[in-house]
């Protein structure tokens, strides 16, 4: 990987924020497991629960090139994801630090938190 492009390893959620109302093109990766994710989710997000990501890694290859920011609950899981898919070769991977609770918390509070 070039440093040049390298991207910081997380981001928080005013600059997934930003990057929503700017109309970047990202994956928003969901780790967290069904039941969560219908209990609270952002819009947009694609869920692949952690629990299941190494049997469907496969699902990400379309994505390999794209800017993926992980998600879960408050930031683990998607941290331990991050780290999984860079070293399955994705560059352009990174961790929102705080999760969905923080964005429910600083950015959007119709999420409910839980």
């Amino acid at each position: 990987m070039s440093n040049d492009s390298a991207l910081p390893l997380e981001i928080t959620v005013a600059d997934l924020d930003a990057m929503r109302t700017r109309g970047d093109e990202f994956v928003l990766l969901d780790v967290r497991e069904t039941a969560e994710y219908e209990t609270a989710r952002i819009e947009g997000s694609k869920l692949l629960p952690m629990s299941e990501i190494q049997q469907r890694l496969s699902e990400l290859d379309e994505h390999r090139e794209d800017h993926i920011v992980v998600q879960c609950h408050h930031g683990g899981r998607s941290m331990q994801v991050t780290q999984f898919l860079q070293s399955q070769g994705f560059e352009k991977v990174q961790n929102l630090a705080g999760g969905i609770d923080q964005w429910s918390q600083q950015i959007d509070s119709s999420v409910p938190r839980y």
